[in-house]
């Protein structure tokens, strides 16, 4: 428990110091929380428009109304907000931090290597999307048909971090290949192309190319779960299959972060310094 709380503490004093070096420069700091915004609002105007020309996105139980669907947007801007403010930007400089020669500093640390090298910048401006997305799923909470129970509220939070978990471990995993390949940019290029596959609802995946694409990205790379999952425990009724799905968010977050972790490991095991 002691060492919990140190790196707790550690974890605090990281989010304070990035605050401060964010407010020393308040106008970047301004414009990058406005022009995260603006993309978040382009976003949600292409989907309004949609809507004006359909009622529903799907077929029967599987179908998404406009308001449903606007709680999965707000999961979706949940979930992203998180992994960008405080994974993101770590994830990023890790390369770097190679190249440089900072990551042998980071191993002299008395502290999880992995901890210091994913937590130890926070973006605090891209936390405004999250503010924004509050305002949208309240809004689309109050036009649902029906009333989500104590249960779909109290464990809504819970599976939006089981998510954000999925989508830290593929970063952490795909940051660490920069041990063997050095710049890796376009690897970065290949997480926003997967991740892409969880922003919609896993129904539009049908037929002869999109039933092996659901498979695939739920059972074998599970971002298909990171969004769904938590979006219609809260904005459907609650039926059998999703208490299989909710079973299976969990088994795929152990496992997701567990790979990560191996991965993350072997990959310090072939490091050399930068001196070297």
């Amino acid at each position: 428990m002691t060492g919990l709380v140190a790196y707790v503490r550690v974890f605090l004093t990281f989010a304070r110091n990035s605050l401060v070096r964010d407010m020393t420069f308040r106008s970047n700091f301004m414009i990058e929380s406005i022009s995260s915004l603006s993309w978040m609002l382009m976003n949600l105007g292409f989907y309004v428009l949609i809507f004006s020309y359909t009622q529903n996105i799907g077929q029967g139980t599987d179908a998404w109304d406009k308001y449903q669907f606007f709680v999965f947007i707000s999961t979706t801007m949940f979930v992203n907000s998180l992994v960008q403010a405080f994974f993101m930007p770590n994830a990023e400089e890790f390369s770097e931090l190679i190249r440089t020669g900072g990551l042998d500093f980071a191993l002299l640390k008395p502290i999880d290597t992995q901890f210091l090298i994913s937590l130890h910048r926070v973006s605090w401006s891209s936390l405004s999307n999250f503010g924004f997305a509050v305002l949208l799923m309240a809004y689309a909470l109050t036009h649902l048909d029906y009333t989500p129970s104590w249960f779909q509220v109290l464990a809504y939070p819970f599976y939006v971090l089981l998510g954000v978990a999925i989508m830290y471990s593929l970063m952490i995993s795909l940051a660490a290949t920069s041990i063997w390949l050095g710049r890796n940019q376009s690897l970065y290029n290949f997480w926003f192309y997967i991740t892409n596959f969880s922003r919609y609802p896993m129904e539009i995946y049908r037929g002869p190319l999109g039933t092996p694409l659901r498979h695939f990205f739920t059972y074998l790379i599970p971002v298909l779960v990171v969004i769904n999952v938590p979006a219609r425990l809260l904005a459907k009724p609650l039926l059998p299959d999703y208490g299989y799905l909710a079973l299976f968010a969990l088994a795929a977050t152990l496992a997701s972060l567990v790979a990560s972790r191996w991965i993350f490991t072997q990959a310090l095991l072939s490091y050399r310094s930068a001196s070297s």
